[in-house]
């Protein structure tokens, strides 16, 4: 199995097309302490830290800037959730049920973290329609909804982001393309219904959550399925955003569907992630549309598999990016 996504060593920027500058390549990450966690649970909370380490000193992506995430602004916050959670996080006044569900606990570094991360991916959206690709070393927080948080995930940066941009009339018509093993049952339930938002999650089917809320496309994934069947599936979702014209794709990339996943139950390869992330990378770059991109999930063993799977997909990224375009869009 391959560990890295190009071969071809550091990349310049100078080629790009002017639509796509992308030079320097901005990448958010929230500035904050690992989250205090009890011994023995289950959130690898040191990954992200992990993975800012592991960008720093890298050949290819040790070029990017990195910059600390903005705090979310309540305003933002309830672009997407209701006032009373939002607050209820916010000031510690969550009830026990509300963190259960979360299934993490209260702490100020959780809400720290969690604010950064949606201010992290709303300043990439942005950054991402000025560059034509950014992306944040965190997110995907996709099981939050408008007035609950489940499934570690505490405020949704993608939706935040999605409606954010909407609102400021940046974009007419946003995708979520989101890869994430686990379906993005709070992007359905926050951002189901509106014309200008397309949501395609590509999921395992008997994975969690158990009770799923239907996104505009849904793709559901058997157990052990491996890199061909997935990339298959993965190019009819991708023919369907093609077809929706979005102006912006939030792209949340997801390690959970590696096999060393502890959470996954699907069998891909790092050479299968490498391809997926090349075939939405590819996309947005050849129709010209920004992306930004959001790492979720990966709970891998070692959990070394998931930081390096984050890594790839940034790797894939700039060498995608770095290419540049013919006449006909093509690279």
């Amino acid at each position: 199995m391959s560990r890295c996504a190009d071969d071809q060593g550091e990349v310049e920027f100078g080629s790009v097309s002017p639509t796509f500058p992308v030079h320097p390549l901005r990448l958010y990450f929230p500035d904050v302490p690992d989250l205090p966690l009890p011994a023995g649970h289950r959130f690898p909370a040191g990954k992200y830290r992990m993975l800012r380490d592991l960008v720093a000193g890298d050949a290819v992506l040790g070029r990017a800037r990195l910059i600390a995430s903005p705090a979310a602004s309540v305003a933002e916050l309830e672009l997407a959730h209701a006032p009373d959670y939002v607050a209820a996080i916010l000031t510690g006044a969550a009830s026990p049920d509300i963190m259960r569900r979360i299934g993490l606990p209260w702490s100020p570094t959780l809400v720290a973290r969690s604010r950064a991360t949606v201010g992290g991916a709303v300043a990439a959206a942005r950054a991402a329609l000025a560059d034509g690709l950014s992306g944040q070393l965190a997110g995907g927080t996709h099981h939050a909804h408008r007035d609950f948080g489940s499934g570690y995930c505490v405020f949704n940066d993608l939706a935040v982001a999605a409606l954010a941009m909407l609102a400021e009339r940046r974009v007419r018509r946003i995708a979520i393309v989101d890869l994430d093993v686990h379906q993005g049952d709070g992007n359905a339930a926050i951002l189901g219904g509106r014309p200008d938002v397309f949501v395609l999650s590509l999921h395992g089917e008997r994975n969690f959550p158990f009770r799923k809320v239907a996104s505009t496309l849904d793709i559901a994934l058997a157990d052990g399925t491996d890199d061909d069947r997935y990339l298959r599936a993965l190019g009819e979702g991708l023919a369907a955003v093609a077809r929706f014209e979005p102006e912006l794709i939030l792209y949340l990339s997801g390690a959970d569907p590696l096999a060393t996943d502890t959470l996954g139950r699907l069998a891909l390869t790092f050479d299968g992630l490498i391809a997926r992330d090349r075939l939405v990378l590819e996309l947005a770059r050849r129709e010209r549309i920004p992306i930004s991109i959001a790492v979720g999930g990966g709970y891998a063993d070692p959990i070394s598999d998931s930081v390096t799977a984050y890594a790839n997909t940034f790797r894939v990224a700039i060498g995608v990016f770095a290419r540049p375009l013919t006449a006909a869009g093509a690279t």
